[in-house]
Order: C-alpha cells, then sequence, then structure tokens
C-alpha cells in the first residue's frame, strides 16, 4: 500500500487528473448500470403483481396433459392501480437523469481529491514561503517531497530560498565589515587630524603672508575633512537607530516643525508656505524621526529654491506624509537618479554639504517602515517621506 502512495504521490499533475478522472467515470458507468438495472427490476415486479386479462391457452401432449403455466391471450392490457402506474413512470425516468447527475457528481470528487492529494499541500507550503520571504524571514526550509511538477516547483523554491539567504548572510557581513571599517577609520583619521589642525594654527599665526595664505587654505580642507569624519561616525549611529514609537499629539507636532521650518526660511530669505491636512487628534510615530527628516528636507529644500518653499503634512494611508517643495530649477538628470545615495551632492562647493541630508532621511524613512520619493515639478522639485506608524 506504502509503494502505490508513493507511486501516485510521485505521478504528474497531467497523469493524475486523467487518472482521477477515469475512476470516476468508471464509478460513475457502474452506478448507472446499477440503478438501470434496480429500476428495470423494480418495474418488473410492479408489473408481476398484475395478471392480463383474457382467456388462458396451454400446450398439451397428445394426451391431453398441459405443459407448464399457459398464457394469457387477450386484447386489453393489465390495470395497473394509479400509485403504480407515477411509480413504474418515475422509474422509468430515473436512468436518464441519474447517469448525468452520477457523471457530475464523479467528475467533482475526481477534482476536489485531486486538488487535496496533489495541490493543497505544496499551495499551502508555497505560500507560506513567500509570505516570510516578503517579511524577510528565510529561516525556514519547504518541506514537499514528491517527484512531479509541484513538487519540483517546491525544490527550485527551496533552492531559492537556500541561495538568497546565503546571499543575505553575505550581504550582511560585508555592511558590518564595511560598518567597522568606516569606524576604525574615522576613529584612526582624529588623531593625525588634529595634529594637522595645531600646525595649521601654528602657520595661520605665521608673518609671512604667502605661508598664512596657505594655512587659511589647509584649514579649510582640514576642516571639511573633519566634517567627513564626523559623518561617517553619524552613519553608522543612525543605521543602527530603531524608531521608538509613542503616541505623539498631531496639532503639537505639526506646530513645532512649522516653527522649524520657518526658522530656516527666515535665515536665509526664503517664504514658507504652510499646509496642515490633519484630521487626528494623534497618531504612534517616532517623533525624533520625523524632526529630523524634516529639518533636512526643509535645509535642502530652501538652499535651492527661487523665493518659496511649501511645506505640507497629512495623514495618509495609517501614517504621516512629510511634503517639502520648492520653486527652484529642479533635479537634473544626474542627480534625480542618485540623490538619495550617500555623498553625493550636485554643490561645486563641497566643504560644509557632504551630499548625506536625503541618504538619511530615506534611512530613516525605511526603518520607520515608510519611504522617500523625490519628483521634478514645473517648477522646481517635491520630496515627500513617509512614516508608518505600527499596527497596535
Amino acid at each position: 500500500m506504502d509503494k502505490v502512495k508513493r507511486i501516485g504521490k510521485n505521478l504528474s499533475l497531467r497523469k493524475s487528473i486523467v487518472l482521477y478522472i477515469a475512476i470516476f467515470i468508471f464509478i460513475a458507468l457502474v452506478l448507472s448500470i446499477v440503478t438501470v438495472a434496480l429500476c428495470d427490476n423494480t418495474v418488473q415486479n410492479i408489473e408481476d403483481r398484475y395478471q392480463p386479462s383474457g382467456e388462458k391457452y396451454y400446450l398439451t401432449t397428445r394426451d391431453g396433459k398441459r405443459l407448464g403455466n399457459g398464457t394469457y391471450i387477450g386484447d386489453s392490457p393489465p390495470h395497473m392501480a394509479e400509485q403504480d402506474e407515477r411509480l413504474v413512470a418515475v422509474l422509468g425516468i430515473v436512468p436518464m437523469i441519474a447517469t448525468p447527475i452520477y457523471s457530475a457528481l464523479c467528475i467533482i470528487a475526481a477534482v476536489l481529491l485531486f486538488y487535496r492529494n496533489k495541490l493543497k499541500k505544496p499551495l499551502a507550503e508555497l505560500k507560506a514561503a513567500s509570505e516570510k520571504i516578503s517579511n524577510s524571514d528565510l529561516d525556514f526550509s519547504i518541506e514537499y517531497e514528491s517527484k512531479d511538477e509541484l513538487g519540483q516547483l517546491c525544490t527550485s523554491f527551496e533552492i531559492m530560498r537556500s541561495t538568497l539567504a546565503d546571499n543575505f548572510s553575505e550581504i550582511w557581513r560585508q555592511v558590518e565589515d564595511r560598518k567597522q571599517l568606516n569606524s576604525a577609520f574615522a576613529h584612526d583619521l582624529r588623531t593625525p587630524l588634529t595634529v594637522l589642525k595645531g600646525y595649521d594654527e601654528m602657520l595661520q599665526a605665521s608673518s609671512n603672508s604667502q605661508t598664512r595664505d596657505t594655512a587659511i587654505t589647509m584649514g579649510k580642507h582640514i576642516e571639511r575633512l573633519e566634517h567627513y569624519v564626523a559623518s561617517m561616525s553619524n552613519l553608522r549611529r543612525l543605521e543602527d537607530m530603531h524608531p521608538e514609537y509613542e503616541p505623539v499629539l498631531l496639532q503639537e507636532l505639526s506646530t513645532a516643525l512649522c516653527d522649524g521650518a520657518g526658522i530656516v526660511c527666515q535665515k536665509y530669505g526664503k517664504r514658507l508656505c504652510m499646509q496642515n491636512k490633519i484630521h487626528s487628534q494623534k497618531l504612534t510615530v517616532d517623533r525624533s524621526f520625523i524632526s529630523q527628516v524634516s529639518n533636512n528636507l526643509v535645509t535642502n529644500a530652501v538652499r535651492y529654491a527661487a523665493s518659496t518653499v511649501t511645506f505640507c503634512i497629512e495623514e495618509k494611508n495609517g501614517g504621516l506624509l512629510l511634503s517639502i517643495s520648492d520653486d527652484g530649477k529642479g533635479f537634473s538628470k544626474n542627480g534625480f537618479h542618485k540623490a538619495t545615495n550617500p555623498y553625493f551632492t550636485e554643490d561645486k562647493i563641497k566643504s560644509e554639504h557632504l551630499g548625506l541630508g536625503l541618504y538619511i532621511c530615506k534611512m530613516l524613512c525605511n526603518h520607520h517602515g515608510g519611504y522617500l520619493n523625490i519628483k521634478n515639478l514645473a517648477s522646481g522639485a517635491k520630496v515627500s517621506a513617509f512614516f508608518k506608524s505600527p499596527s497596535l
């Protein structure tokens, strides 16, 4: 029996469905034959209860002895009771109705049995595996042993899962190695930079004007290196940050963000246009994440705005959406595709701006379950930051 089950389990889907249908069609045929036989037998029993009218004749021998039970010969058939007539009529129709019904029921049974034995388990395994992979959970295995098409698909899926797990482990190792390298690099640079800064200050106090000018130029580059080292340390800290969710009063948060944006715009001589589309009292988010992204986006917008920065805050899809747009020239073709890359900037002078603003914003939004989206407008550019509120 186990051998038969194993053969059936490894049978291809096409052969399996043909086998199931053939078996159940045979069952339908047997049931139809049995039904016809039962109906005919019942009708015969009913008819036997009624004797035909007329003269009864017998076969006889030469000496006049009767042979057999004799036969009625008459012009009028026997008269049945009304109930028996209806029953005979019904029994004559039953075989014609039963055959298609048996066929339909057996085909449905064949399909259901095929689904239960050949499709249900592998489909459930594949669905569960897909959901786990979509949630970045690769710590599982697909257990379905069969040589049919779905068994082969499950095997391929398991190979893919194993490969993804190995690749993710390697990527994670490389990321951790990069973090360690950046941390070590930033740490090792601090000492020589401190020494260089001390020598530079000494050179700037020189009585030689050419030496002083050279020292001032060196000082600017040393300061840029210090900013770069500090950014490397901050990036590692931000990459390891996770949001700390808490209920936040949205109108209070909106007011704080508006005040911060107003101060930045006033500093750069730009006009702020605030749009508040909040309709709830509270929302569960990480306030520090939102504040940091807001400050970065507003600071970035005022640098490129011609005169006006538009700040919109609204609730959307179970979260908070910040949209900051400016009326400047917008992103260039190259900048549009690389704007969120670390250390990318279109400024010719990079002493103050290392190109980390949008990268940090994107990273914080992703940590918060949201996204960062950039696009060019007819006049200027727009950056949208979405922060997903967790389901409680």
